[in-house]
């Protein structure tokens, strides 16, 4: 698998290995799935994996560790997040979690984007990890959070970077603008950018990408199936986007879209993870595999070939606008 390099001394493979999955995200999995799931990314020559406390209530975390646990730690890039510490949460034993991860409540997120509690949520990461280090550090989700994020949030993060702790910084959203402003104001090396660069929202082209690429930030794309609509060949009815069901002008619009990847041979969600590794500032897309069957199938939609004609017929539609 072909990899890109970000600052000075990481690459990433153009795939990466999202472990939300490994986390119960919407269905719980066994642990020997989870190291299933794993073990075949590695064999098909991924080495890029992102995790975050917030998946499954640091579920995510300890398997995917135990998993990397035996591997070289010099061949392969971990990412975490940073932003949610976990605190003992007793009254929430024996129901389950309500943010979307089938696991017990007895951990709570709390929101903490302080130099203390950033520091405290890496050396939490690295116990839950059971590794020696971090590679890359998002901040997460910091939508209500802009000042404490980009003051002594990230000013943790440089300086753990800059102690050699973890390797490079940045933040992870669902949003394009907060993220342009990170770029812009602060010493960021590369931001992850969910669903804001893919067949059917290009938001991140119009300042994002061009102000990484002037300031020499990498991007990784993540969320490139914009919850699920563009992970089936032909969307249907009730497919989800952007973690709500389609309303009729996208789910129109992926139609389209999907009939004319059919017309060029390839299939949508193939086309989903081509475009946004067409641009070279996006090192890597961030896949959410939980098993070694979407592995597969995810590698089968990754080396497919899509005709540039697609592309080019898709603006000309001005169904892509960037």
């Amino acid at each position: 698998m072909k990899s890109r390099r970000i600052g000075r001394d990481l690459s990433l493979t153009e795939i990466g290995f999202g472990a939300a999955q490994l986390g119960n995200l919407n269905r719980a999995i066994s642990d020997d799935d989870a190291r299933a799931a794993v073990d075949a990314a590695w064999d098909v020559g991924i080495r890029y994996f992102d995790t975050a406390p917030h998946y499954g209530l640091g579920l995510s975390e300890k398997r995917l560790g135990a998993a990397l646990r035996h591997r070289d730690r010099d061949a392969y890039v971990l990412s975490t997040k940073v932003g949610r510490l976990l605190e003992p949460h007793p009254a929430g034993a024996g129901s389950l979690d309500d943010d979307g991860f089938i696991v017990e409540a007895s951990t709570k997120r709390v929101w903490d984007f302080s130099r203390d509690g950033i520091l405290r949520s890496v050396a939490d990461s690295l116990d839950r990890l059971g590794l020696d280090r971090i590679d890359i550090a998002y901040l997460h989700d910091p939508d209500d959070h802009w000042q404490a994020a980009s003051t002594t949030g990230i000013s943790a993060l440089i300086e753990l970077r800059d102690q050699g702790v973890i390797r490079a910084v940045g933040a992870g959203m669902n949003q394009a603008a907060m993220l342009t402003e990170f770029v812009r104001r602060c010493d960021v090396d590369v931001m992850m950018v969910a669903g804001r660069y893919t067949l059917l929202d290009q938001s991140a082209a119009d300042e994002l990408l061009p102000l990484a690429e002037e300031r020499n930030v990498a991007l990784v794309a993540a969320a490139v199936y914009n919850s699920g609509l563009l992970s089936t060949d032909r969307p249907a009815q009730g497919g989800r986007f952007d973690y709500r069901e389609a309303d009729e002008q996208t789910l129109a619009r992926a139609q389209q879209i999907a009939d004319l990847c059919d017309l060029h041979g390839v299939t949508l969600p193939a086309a989903a993870i081509a475009f946004p590794l067409l641009r070279p500032q996006i090192a890597s897309v961030v896949v959410g595999m939980r098993s070694a069957a979407q592995v597969a199938s995810t590698l089968e939609r990754y080396r497919a070939l899509v005709p540039p004609a697609l592309w080019e017929q898709l603006h000309d539609l001005e169904l892509l606008h960037a």
